[in-house]
């Protein structure tokens, strides 16, 4: 789901997935404990993560890194909840390199996941989990969707979704590509005419706020080297007018989650190396 080349698998969602890595390496406390990060990585990349120790412990690449592994956390804390209430399908949009369906705990509660992605990024994710010998628990449903020509809808109900039945999306990653209108269309397919008890958890990037030279300066280098990869961003939201889309499309409950909530919730602890910095913020929206 995010702007890539139709035959190039995406950047970004590697280099997130060398973070969740360097999580479980580097990092104790764990906010967010993901063997399978190391196991489809395989031996040969987290060995270099482990060579690169002082890079992955750069200033820059824990704030990025808490994020990260927070909002996986958030995620899947919020999917547990559904399942609690009656949530059988999970679909995760722009899965990336995602492992949550070689960890599904909810398997035996019969809760099927969709990954989504583009057509050439899922393609390299399921050759990257063939080598490293992962195997699903429970139900997976690959859904390759290429954005320019094909409906996310349309190619959900292919391939088994059910709106007639509730389900809890995670959308990680992907919103700071797109644009508004199609944030909002997406969302507005999750809100309508979905069943109750259906709901999803998203980041997004605030709108910067007055920021000294040193925090635009930090902004505007990240910004370029996503260009660099192909991924450029493109949306930035303010909150107030995200939540008042939000309450538009037919979400009842929002709540959301900016710097000093996911501080406070994950890395107030003593010895704690990690934390979050101010630009992004997560959404957990509810029908």
């Amino acid at each position: 789901m995010r702007f890539v080349k139709d035959q190039s698998p995406s950047q970004t969602a590697y280099g997130v997935a060398m973070s969740r890595a360097a999580h479980q390496i580097f990092d104790l406390p764990r906010v967010f404990e993901d063997p399978a990060a190391l196991t489809i990585l395989g031996p040969k990349i987290t060995g270099g993560i482990r060579a690169a120790e002082r890079r992955f412990n750069s200033r820059y690449a824990r704030h990025l890194r808490a994020f990260l592994v927070a909002r996986s956390r958030l995620a899947e804390e919020a999917l547990a909840e559904a399942v609690s209430r009656g949530v059988r399908q999970y679909v995760l949009l722009g899965a990336g390199l995602d492992t949550f369906a070689y960890r599904n705990p909810h398997a035996a509660a019969g809760l099927r996941v969709f990954e989504v992605d583009h057509p050439a990024t899922q393609e390299w994710k399921r050759q990257m989990v063939s080598h490293a010998r992962l195997k699903s628990q429970g139900s997976l449903v690959y859904v390759p969707v290429n954005f320019e020509r094909e409906l996310l809808a349309d190619r959900l109900l292919a391939n088994g979704f059910r709106r007639d039945e509730p389900a809890f999306f995670s959308w990680l990653g992907v919103t700071m590509y797109l644009t508004a209108d199609a944030i909002r269309e997406t969302l507005r397919f999750v809100a309508q005419p979905m069943v109750g008890r259906s709901g999803i958890v998203f980041d997004y990037l605030a709108v910067p706020p007055r920021w000294d030279f040193a925090r635009r300066w930090g902004l505007k280098v990240l910004m370029r080297r996503v260009a660099a990869a192909g991924e450029p961003w493109r949306t930035f939201f303010d909150p107030r007018v995200l939540h008042a889309d939000l309450t538009r499309l037919g979400f009842a409950t929002i709540r959301d989650y900016g710097r000093d909530e996911i501080n406070a919730r994950f890395f107030n602890n003593t010895g704690a190396r990690l934390r979050v910095g101010a630009t992004a913020r997560m959404v957990l929206a509810r029908i």
